[in-house]
């Protein structure tokens, strides 16, 4: 996994992304960590550059892939 990379928004506060599995995990302002698997290398580079990091995700990652909550 790699390092947690901070972002600016007022509903995510970290992200990270696996190379090896495609699991991206997101950290939710109040700590909530939430694993989504088989997430595409480009999905996530895209949200880690998004303007809007919760907009991104928002419309291109929940409730298009699968999760857990940790």
């Amino acid at each position: 996994m790699s390092e947690w990379i901070s972002v600016t928004s007022s509903s995510l506060s970290r992200i990270r992304w696996d190379e090896l599995t495609s699991t991206l995990e997101v950290e939710f302002i109040g700590g909530k960590v939430y694993q989504y698997f088989d997430v595409p290398a480009g999905v996530f580079e895209a949200l880690r550059t998004a303007d809007s990091h919760g907009k991104f995700f928002q419309q291109n990652i929940r409730g298009h892939y699968r999760y857990v909550q940790l």
